[in-house]
């Protein structure tokens, strides 16, 4: 199925609710994707002949999975749209589909535009799940102006080689070692900015929506982050008691990383408290009056995007070791959620 510039690949999950006579199918989708609902909706009741349930709640990507809470609604599956699966988030009480919406975007022009900021020969390329069947395309044009484009395999949170989550840039680390600069393409800052503070390394974004290119902007980006994150650590410093967020998002939970970071606090003398809560926002935590300081160890974006929405600083795990002087500044990296 295609729709709006997406390709929409359903045939799996449609078979697998006939097979199964499944009559309740819930659908899940990110925010970017509400406004094609209807007719998302309308076909899978028309090849499924099932009742279809549109969870509304805010998806932020595999890891936000609609799952147990369903099966007082008598979900018998979910399908969830727009994300490629983390193969190591698993054990579901409802089966689970996953149906990516792949970009029909060709990256050509955007790619073309972005050879001239490419630092080296050897050049790493990733990108996220919309655009990741456009990768050989990328890799043979790079190849076609004489460079050696590589693509890394992650961890096993990653389904795809070349692929980078929000919160995962193994696929970027496992090569950083053998390429001169990356190549990411995609749209958005936040993926090619955690892909520069894992890597270490040039990065240029190449954006096959819009066919621009960014590099200047990235560097920039970088550099105003750090000062925030370095802001904040220092606002950490001073305080007395500490809120340590877990995330119950199913692909975000990290509770042994938290009574870890409990440990280590309080054997520095802070007074910690464990807080656990689905949906991590400002309004969520306000009431917690004697907490100076937040740690998350949710989703890493929470620390960078939505910093300046908390009245108190909030930090990472890598963040708490700065802070400790376990590690240098000049040690400091993007806080990832890897597989265990």
């Amino acid at each position: 199925m295609e729709l709006m510039g997406y390709r929409f690949d359903f045939d799996n999950a449609i078979q697998s609710i006939i097979n199964n006579k499944y009559h309740t199918v819930a659908v899940q989708l990110p925010e970017g994707l509400k406004q094609l609902v209807f007719p998302l909706v309308d076909y899978l009741k028309e090849h499924t002949q099932a009742r279809i349930l549109v969870v509304a709640d805010p998806c932020f990507g595999a890891c936000d999975i609609a799952n147990y809470e369903l099966k007082n609604l008598d979900v018998d599956c979910v399908i969830q749209i727009g994300h490629a699966p983390i193969p190591d988030v698993e054990n579901f009480w409802i089966p689970t589909f996953f149906v990516n919406a792949y970009s029909m975007h060709d990256p050509s022009q955007a790619v073309e535009k972005a050879l001239p900021f490419l630092e080296g020969k050897r050049i790493g390329v990733v990108t996220t799940a919309q655009h990741l069947h456009m990768l050989e395309h990328v890799k043979n044009i790079l190849q076609s102006h004489h460079l050696e484009p590589v693509i890394g395999t992650g961890d096993e949170r990653l389904s795809v080689p070349g692929q980078i989550l929000g919160c995962n840039f193994t696929t970027g680390t496992s090569i950083a070692a053998q390429v001169d600069s990356f190549l990411f393409i995609g749209s958005g800052l936040f993926h090619p900015l955690g892909l520069i503070l894992s890597t270490k390394k040039p990065v240029v974004a190449a954006d096959p929506y819009t066919s621009t290119v960014k590099t200047h902007e990235l560097d920039e980006l970088k550099d105003s982050v750090l000062r925030q994150r370095y802001g904040a650590i220092t606002a950490a410093k001073a305080a007395k008691t500490y809120g340590i967020l877990i995330g119950l998002k199913r692909g975000q939970q990290r509770l042994s990383l938290a009574y870890e970071i409990q440990s280590t606090l309080e054997s520095a003398g802070r007074k910690t408290i464990l807080v656990a809560l689905d949906e991590i926002v400002p309004n969520s935590v306000t009431g917690f009056l004697n907490v100076d300081c937040y740690v998350s160890t949710a989703c890493p974006r929470l620390a960078l995007d939505d910093y300046l929405m908390f009245k108190k600083p909030i930090i990472t795990p890598v963040e708490v070791d700065i802070m400790l002087g376990k590690r240098s500044w000049d040690e400091y990296g993007f806080d990832q959620i890897l597989s265990e």
